[in-house]
């Protein structure tokens, strides 16, 4: 069983967080002028056509390769309610340091998968969920969190020596294998797939996405939606985003492949935990979003 040496012992402690609150949010990045922006949007366009179904199709391939089955199942002492709580923190902790939704979905991917080989004590999972979370960033950011950062999040209860320790053990168990397929790879991916068929509406495009985005966020939190292959929670947020926003030309959820009595059942789910946690959702939007969603009772 992993353990974090001198660690509290005893119940499933809450995540610690820092004296006052997360530290001040960094200063923005600027973001590319319109000429910019309009340039590096062609780019990405013109390389989703010339070789998004191809990258597609490879990832698609590899989801039941690298989705964990049942990741509590050997876990004596972490609980759903504690990966929750866990998940929760890391959560605003991904926006405090301006990280990409990609880098949360991978940390979660990392989590569950060690989690599925390896029994954690509870004193432990903290310093478990922060250790995942900075093997995700070296994998997708340029400019991944430092050890310092990480710890001071955690009002420094953990080591440096303790997270580097528990990294290399991470990394062995998971046989250095981490190009997961993520929820937020099939979301961008369905979102092109959109944006290229006649008659898009780039407006319920962007809007779908960051609505989407949110609620894949929302769900990762939940223990209940690890039993979803990452594509199929894609395509359930996406078609939810336009139920919701009543959108006059949804996304066509066929291009995902999966039965529809099966999408059904995932969106019923999603919107399950959205009609649940309205308040915390609002939270995750970029708020001219939220203001489309009067229904997510936001009182901001």
């Amino acid at each position: 069983m992993v353990t974090a040496a001198g660690g509290r012992r005893g119940g499933t402690p809450e995540p610690r967080s820092s004296p006052g609150g997360c530290p001040r949010r960094p200063a923005r990045r600027r973001r590319p002028g319109t000429a910019a922006a309009a340039g590096e949007s062609a780019q990405e366009l013109q390389a989703f056509r010339d070789y998004g179904e191809s990258w597609y199709r490879s990832r698609k391939g590899l989801e039941s390769r690298f989705q964990p089955r049942e990741p509590l199942a050997r876990q004596p002492q972490v609980t759903a309610e504690a990966r929750c709580k866990l998940l929760s923190w890391l959560i605003p902790v991904r926006r405090h340091f301006g990280l990409s939704l990609e880098a949360l979905c991978l940390a979660v991917n990392i989590l569950d998968r060690f989690l599925a080989t390896t029994p954690v004590a509870a004193d432990c999972f903290q310093l478990l969920g922060v250790t995942a979370l900075l093997v995700a960033c070296k994998q997708v950011e340029v400019h991944p969190p430092s050890v310092k950062e990480l710890l001071a999040l955690c009002c420094d209860a953990f080591t440096r020596q303790q997270l580097r320790n528990l990294e290399c053990i991470v990394l062995h168990r998971l046989d250095f294998e981490l190009a997961a397929p993520t929820v937020s790879f099939f979301l961008e991916h369905f979102s092109q797939v959109r944006l290229e068929a006649r008659g898009a509406d780039p407006g319920e495009a962007a809007d779908a996405r960051s609505l989407a985005a949110g609620v894949a966020e929302l769900s990762l939190a939940d223990y209940a939606f690890t039993k979803y292959a990452p594509s199929l929670l894609a395509a359930g947020s996406l078609g939810l985003a336009d139920r919701l926003l009543r959108h006059r030309s949804p996304l066509d959820l066929r291009v995902s492949g999966y039965p529809e009595q099966l999408l059904r059942d995932c969106m019923d789910q999603l919107q399950l935990l959205v009609s649940l946690n309205g308040r915390s959702l609002s939270l995750l939007l970029p708020s001219e979003v939220a203001k489309r969603c009067p229904w997510l009772g936001d009182d901001r």
